[in-house]
């Protein structure tokens, strides 16, 4: 199972935030407090009643959904400013907006275009007709350097070898169309792969081998070759199907073993292996003391071992891996360890691994002989607030079991809309306490494995369950009326639900608003 965007994006930020120095922190708040006011602003502020006609206006322009709480997006927001005014002198001018998705009459738009976390950046090309994830970088160069690639051709042609130079940096994914001639079924289809995946790679395209690095003048045209810093270096396909290539790049552009460190040159990788459905193998250690060459030579053979399966395979930089420890339950003093998370979300850990235990733990688990584990707060001793506490240990038994009509939220304790909406579920609990057929309660999302029942892809996620199992997503107003409202229109009464029980098929029923 994919991890949500969400998670992906604080496992990521917090590699960073912990790369950064402190210098380069301060000079950001700097900008943030006094950089920014002294000049007119060129970030382009939309809201939902001129968004349409802005995109519709501008042949390319790129949008930075945000929140004002968001900690991430005040610190890109100078960044951001710096590198519009300098777009705004690049011919054609290169927009850069944003929508602040926080206020209630935007949240359609961040709906529409599925923003699920912040700051989340979308480019719109075609006045909106193709819309792109933005994945390149945060600060101003470095984004004024991506968006200037992204006008331009998806793919450039290399005429010479100093154009090959220019072009292909040994340090990233770079993919070459080889033609006999810039037409006909294969070219057409290698530009069409190139226009739709241009924000991930950079292409090229050429008539002349030799001009490439390692290049032979003698391949046999028509041919696709991807340069990459990691692993073969060199990957060639003849399959030319729009589909088939795809696939080709998207199999040959991730490491065998996807590294989690300080390095953002990384994250790229990680960002797939994470949003990956594929089961991951993830190994956690020190870099930096012990004998991590020994785990690194083992875990590599590993993967060379088992590459047939279907398993994905990370080493992980206990420094730079905190989002990771919080998302799947690991405390520094079980490092080294290795877990796996298959495609049902089950996790399976162990403990002060040594490397001559990582093969034969890993047979192990694909032959089903491992117990899950799972990651959960301690049952409440006490738990007589208006709003219960649940934990993964007794969710089941909690929100499936009692018998009750429940309202549960997922939430995190980072998050704004989630403690904003905290004390109005306070409110409708007190307003509810009498009704004993009803129960509000909420779940540390971040602290706890969700089960599968529910689908949390951002925060809060509420939900209500009723005592029949029929299991809805909480859509309506956030007052405490509206969510009282809500409640006492479909709650279940005890005798209702043993009539549905009785009426229903096997499995509980899931619904939509």
């Amino acid at each position: 199972m994919a991890i949500s965007k969400a998670w992906i994006s604080l496992l990521l930020a917090l590699a960073v935030v912990l790369s950064a120095p402190a210098a380069r922190a301060e000079e950001a708040a700097a900008a943030e407090e006094g950089g920014e006011a002294a000049a007119a602003e060129a970030v382009l502020t939309l809201d939902a009643d001129g968004f349409d006609e802005a995109v519709a206006k501008h042949p390319f322009m790129v949008v930075e959904f945000y929140a004002p709480w968001c900690g991430h997006c005040k610190k890109l927001a100078p960044e951001y400013e710096k590198a519009a005014q300098e777009l705004s002198k690049h011919d054609p001018p290169i927009v850069l907006a944003k929508v602040d998705a926080n206020d209630e009459k935007n949240k359609p738009l961040a709906t529409k275009y599925e923003i699920q976390g912040f700051p989340t950046l979308k480019i719109f090309r075609n006045q909106g007709k193709n819309i792109q994830e933005y994945k390149g970088p945060r600060e101003a160069e470095g984004i004024v350097e991506y968006l200037k690639k992204q006008v331009g051709p998806a793919s450039k042609e290399i005429k010479s070898p100093e154009d090959a130079t220019n072009l292909i940096d040994d340090k990233k994914i770079y993919i070459v169309g080889i033609f006999s001639e810039l037409s006909g079924t294969e070219y057409t289809n290698f530009m069409e792969v190139a226009e739709k995946l241009r924000s991930d790679y950079d292409f090229g395209h050429t008539l002349h081998a030799n001009h490439l690095p390692r290049g032979d003048a003698a391949v046999e045209r028509p041919l696709v070759r991807l340069f990459k810093p990691f692993d073969e270096l060199v990957v060639d396909s003849k399959d030319f199907d729009v589909t088939a290539l795809e696939k080709f790049i998207d199999a040959s552009s991730t490491p065998k073993v996807v590294t989690f460190d300080k390095n953002p040159d990384n994250h790229p990788y990680l960002l797939k292996f994470f949003q990956s459905s594929a089961a991951k193998a993830m190994l956690f250690l020190n870099f930096s003391t012990g004998p991590f060459e020994s785990f690194k030579s083992v875990y590599y053979g590993a993967a060379e071992e088992f590459k047939d399966k279907e398993i994905k395979f990370l080493i992980g930089d206990v420094e730079a891996s905190q989002g990771a420890f919080q998302y799947f339950g690991l405390r520094e003093d079980q490092v080294p360890l290795i877990i796996i998370q298959d495609g049902d979300s089950k996790k399976f850990l162990k403990a002060h691994v040594e490397p001559d235990q990582i093969v034969s733990w890993l047979k192990e688990y694909f032959d089903g002989k491992l117990s899950p584990f799972r990651k959960s707060e301690p049952i409440p001793e006490v738990n007589d607030e208006p709003v219960k506490v649940v934990v993964a240990d007794n969710v089941h038994d909690f929100v499936f079991k009692s018998g009750k009509n429940v309202l549960v939220e997922f939430y995190a304790p980072w998050c704004g809309h989630c403690k904003k909406l905290a004390p109005i579920l306070d409110e409708a609990a007190t307003t509810l306490k009498s009704d004993e057929d009803v129960v509000i309660a909420k779940m540390d999302a971040t602290a706890n494995d969700v089960p599968s029942e529910f689908d949390v892809q951002g925060y809060p996620t509420l939900y209500f369950v009723t005592p029949s199992g029929k299991t809805v997503p909480y859509e309506s107003g956030r007052t405490a009326d509206e969510i009282v409202d809500f409640i006492k229109k479909n709650k279940e009464t005890a005798g209702q639900a043993t009539e549905k029980a009785e009426s229903a098929p096997a499995e509980p029923l899931k619904d939509e608003l």
